[in-house]
């Protein structure tokens, strides 16, 4: 028998609050496989397993609000026969709901953990943050059509069915409701954004480093390549930054994994956390995995599913534990350059700033010109690498940039 436990989906998260299980004692269980929506200070998160078997105990109830490592359920491993007697191991049960703060309005929480599992086998389709959002409106979510991926019911149409349908309670008592939720979850972001940059500056010596790129050939070729596509289908200046960025990495992979325990530990592959701006305010980084082994086409298709899929609160739990360095473009906010704080345990994160026109002399010909530029930096952990590793890293990912027909 093995415990599944509340995982860490960030180093700014310390709890997290129980929305809905999936499965249902007896069930089998893939790898990979959701089995649990949990609320964070920032997203409502779908939480995957990676262990098969067979759910024997389900130990937290939705709507309780509980520590990382809490053990929410027990499973069989499979072939192994579930105990004569199942006991609740003393200790394992998660914080009683009569925990969740005052003033926060519990999803489900005089609900009984196996009440939600029976709707497992064929559950409407719906992306965490519409759940919450139709129950703050009062949006009977059976009666919705979803436009989300695979036909999931998606923040959108919630808010949409709100402003056309009548509604079922007094509008002033929906007017009470929704900005006190909406001002909860901000101050709630606001505060795991501080204690995870407070820890970050605080724990991590950091040095930064500021490259100046030349963009020319990078925007040339990029013109080229999407001439005849469809809009739908162009490829994006950030595609082009992101797989340099994976590819320079192999060569220095002391940027790229975590420092923990006194010492580093290298990532299990090149999973790159891009920074995307959140509706509500604020930031998440979810990851796009093995950055460095796909082709531009397919790295595209997965940045706007994963932007979109953010947005309308529908990520995976893999995606907010996997990356091993965070990527943030502050260029269409009209910023020059990104002296970045790093995301713990992480140890390094690249910024990019707006492509401007600048001055240049062309190393070639000595010529003066004008040039299209970007600003990259490197803000890195100096317990693992250094300024001179850090700079070779830049210099790298200049000169993958000048040859974009190879990214």
């Amino acid at each position: 028998m093995f415990e599944f436990k509340l995982p860490s989906l960030g180093a700014d998260m310390d709890e997290g609050k129980l929305l809905e299980w999936l499965v249902r004692p007896g069930d089998k269980v893939k790898k990979g496989q959701v089995v649990a929506i949990v609320d964070t200070s920032k997203a409502a998160v779908d939480v995957e397993i990676w262990q098969e078997g067979k759910v024997h105990e389900l130990l937290a109830e939705p709507g309780t609000r509980m520590p990382v490592g809490t053990v929410m359920a027990t499973l069989l491993e499979p072939g192994e026969a579930p105990p004569a007697k199942p006991a609740r191991r003393k200790g394992a049960k998660a914080a009683p709901s009569a925990a969740v703060p005052a003033g926060e309005i519990p999803v489900a929480a005089a609900a009984p953990a196996q009440a939600a599992a029976p709707a497992a086998a064929g559950r409407l389709r719906v992306s965490p943050a519409a759940r919450k959002r139709a129950e703050a409106l009062g949006v009977d979510l059976a009666a919705l059509s979803g436009s989300g991926p695979g036909g999931a019911v998606a923040l959108d149409d919630v808010e949409r069915a709100a402003a056309t349908a009548r509604p079922t309670a007094p509008p002033t008592a929906v007017a009470a409701v929704t900005p006190i939720l909406a001002a909860e979850r901000q101050v709630e972001t606001r505060r795991a954004i501080a204690a995870a940059m407070s820890r970050s500056k605080r724990e991590i010596p950091h040095y930064y480093l500021f490259e100046a790129v030349p963009m020319a050939r990078a925007q040339d070729w990029l013109t080229g390549a999407n001439e005849g596509r469809p809009i739908t289908e162009r490829l994006l200046m950030a595609v082009l930054q992101l797989k340099a960025v994976a590819l320079a990495l192999q060569k220095y992979p002391e940027l790229n994994g975590f420092y923990r325990d006194g010492q580093f530990v290298a990532g299990q592959g090149i999973h790159l956390g891009v920074a995307i701006s959140l509706r509500q305010g604020g930031l998440i980084a979810p990851a796009l995995h093995d950055v460095d082994e796909k082709p531009l086409d397919a790295l595209m298709r997965e940045l706007t599913d994963l932007v979109r899929r953010t947005r309308a609160g529908s990520l995976r739990s893999s995606e907010m534990s996997d990356p091993t360095v965070t990527v943030t473009n502050l260029g269409e906010q009209g910023v020059e350059a990104v002296a970045g704080v790093i995301y713990p345990p992480q140890v390094a994160l690249v910024g990019f700033g707006r492509i401007a026109p600048r001055p240049w002399v062309r190393e070639d010909s000595g010529e003066l010109c004008v040039m299209p530029a970007v600003t990259a930096s490197l803000a890195a952990d100096h317990r693992v690498s250094d300024g001179h590793r850090g700079a070779l890293f830049l210099a790298e990912l200049r000169e993958l940039l000048q040859r974009p027909e190879e990214l």
